[in-house]
């Protein structure tokens, strides 16, 4: 029976493609990794890849062990998860995850009124990495997390906040810099940053306007995985990005070599509260009551797209 040390090993290797990268993702050595991998193969009697010059490739065996080596990591993930969940409830904890800028920030509403009506609740923050693999395995270690334009999964639920247009970010000496406005037609066959391919698909496509060019955009080789790697490869003027109008506005405070233009017949993106389904936290029920009670949901988000112009 492989250890989940080496299946997490093996699978970040065939994502990467190469011990060097996989190295330095999982921080270790790289003669560490390489022997790892060789242990691997060998307990199970099969070559998993394939070495040449320029990294390693999947055989069959390999595709075959790569799927169910995902599905093992997830369920450990999963008993992981309920355990914690479980434990915070216990202490009247509620754990918050966010990408860029904290649920007080981007939700200062439903936070003040949710501490107001929970004054005992003790709360704690998490600023989680862009989603990966499926959204269902991104907010594992909190309790409920904020996310813009998140994929729908069977195994969690999103409770919508509020829709944002959606802006293009792009370097100052940018052709189309100096535009008050784009439409989507005018930056459809632009380069877009690479993103790592380990990133959730559908949601990484999203801002690539995938949605609207019905296919995948032309990018750099870049694989940026964070919103600074993002904004590094977006700032050298090779390629652009799309971000939610308020994201985009932090960009300029750190980077003011960077533009955002409003990109008027875009689909919007939707700020949700995600949380798994199998969550029983008091406290995040009492959240999601504090939502709605706002009036934030699908009702409001039905309102807000009839205000917004059809892309």
């Amino acid at each position: 029976m492989p250890e989940l040390r080496q299946l997490r090993y093996f699978v970040m290797v065939a994502e990467e493609g190469q011990i060097t990268r996989a190295a330095s993702m999982l921080h270790v050595a790289q003669p560490a990794l390489s022997q790892a991998i060789a242990q691997l193969e060998s307990r199970l009697g099969v070559a998993l890849f394939v070495r040449h010059a320029r990294g390693m490739t999947l055989t069959p065996a390999g595709e075959a062990y790569l799927e169910a080596a995902r599905t093992a990591l997830t369920a450990v993930a999963d008993a992981d998860r309920a355990a914690q969940s479980s434990s915070r409830a216990d202490r009247d904890l509620l754990e918050w995850g966010f990408l860029g800028w904290p649920p007080m920030v981007q939700a200062p509403e439903l936070f003040d009124a949710f501490a107001t009506a929970n004054p005992d609740a003790q709360m704690s923050f998490r600023e989680l990495s862009w989603p990966v693999e499926t959204t269902a395995a991104w907010p594992a270690d909190v309790d409920v997390a904020l996310c813009f334009s998140p994929t729908p999964h069977p195994d969690v639920q999103l409770h919508p906040l509020r829709i944002e247009p959606r802006a293009v970010v792009l370097a100052k000496t940018h052709p189309l810099a100096e535009r008050k406005e784009l439409a989507v037609e005018d930056v459809l066959d632009e380069t877009f940053c690479g993103d790592h391919p380990s990133l959730e698909p559908v949601r990484a496509a999203f801002w690539k306007l995938d949605d609207h060019r019905g296919g995948p955009a032309r990018t750099t080789t870049d694989r940026a995985s964070n919103a600074l790697e993002l904004i590094a490869c977006v700032s050298t003027g090779r390629s652009i990005t799309t971000a939610p109008a308020s994201s985009a506005a932090t960009f300029l405070d750190h980077m003011p070599a960077l533009v955002a233009i409003p990109l008027r017949d875009a689909k919007p993106t939707v700020l949700c509260l995600v949380w798994h389904a199998g969550n029983r936290s008091p406290l995040v029920d009492a959240l999601i009551a504090t939502a709605r009670s706002l009036g934030n949901g699908p009702r409001k988000l039905a309102r807000e797209r009839s205000r917004t112009p059809a892309a």
